[in-house]
């Protein structure tokens, strides 16, 4: 994935980081507009310039350059990260991207979202997300772990263990809610669906709420059948409680 990245120019990357940006934001009119007003797109622009500095060992440089582009653009990306093409921040505000992380082609992130480490140890210890990726509003993916090609976050979620392709996750902590036999993606091959999943935790309440009519209908028609059996049983007093049988003896007293 970075061979193929570094394969193009600087340029190249750059008309093609800004040109996605029409296929996944109807709100873009103009690539003048976009350069001026989107802090995404400045931020992986500058990145690009910082990764090249990065890979050639001008490290500091690429970390101050950074830093400053951060401070702009609200958006924390690290010079280390390996990102392919087009990738789509879309708002910018409050995204995090750490130094190991590696990002497949063709992926989007929504403001908020975080691509976070969980080690102190100098590894691989930042997730690795597949091609044509949507993350959603203020998720966080966390540790060493893959995203497949074609998986969705949705909004606010907590990822932290692998997810195969063409899978939805949402939650906390991040569950698969839709399997991977599922095509996903439209026929453009990008997904900006994200708000369209199903909600599991309604699901199971609703589960809960069915199985609990059954359990009352059940009782009411074992209430009814036991009530029926009574007045032909000559068992007399064998079914009453203590309490019952206690009553009906002051009663005949």
């Amino acid at each position: 994935m970075q061979q193929a990245t570094i394969k193009q120019t600087l340029w190249q990357q750059w008309i093609e980081d800004t040109h996605c940006v029409f296929e996944r934001d109807p709100a873009a009119r103009n690539t003048l507009e976009i350069l001026l007003t989107y802090p995404g797109v400045h931020a992986l622009l500058v990145h690009r310039l910082c990764h090249r500095l990065w890979l050639s060992n001008w490290r500091t440089v690429a970390r101050i350059l950074a830093f400053v582009c951060r401070t702009v653009s609200n958006v924390d990306i690290h010079p280390g990260a390996t990102i392919g093409r087009r990738l789509f921040i879309d708002h910018g505000a409050g995204v995090v991207i750490g130094e190991t992380t590696i990002i497949g082609d063709d992926v989007t992130l929504y403001h908020g979202v975080t691509l976070g480490g969980t080690t102190w140890n100098k590894e691989k210890r930042h997730p690795t997300l597949g091609d044509k990726v949507l993350i959603g509003a203020g998720a966080k993916v966390l540790g060493n772990i893959t995203l497949g090609d074609n998986v969705r976050v949705g909004a606010n979620s907590v990822v932290v263990k692998d997810v195969p392709p063409c899978c939805t996750v949402v939650g906390i902590p991040g569950r698969i809610i839709q399997s991977k036999g599922l095509k996903i993606q439209l026929n453009d091959g990008i997904d900006l669906d994200h708000h369209l999943v199903p909600d599991p935790v309604g699901k199971a309440i609703q589960c809960l709420l069915d199985r609990i009519d059954q359990l009352e209908a059940a009782q009411q028609t074992f209430a009814l059948k036991a009530q029926e059996s009574c007045h032909d049983c000559e068992a007399d007093t064998l079914c009453q409680t203590p309490t019952e049988s206690a009553v009906l003896k002051k009663a005949a007293a």
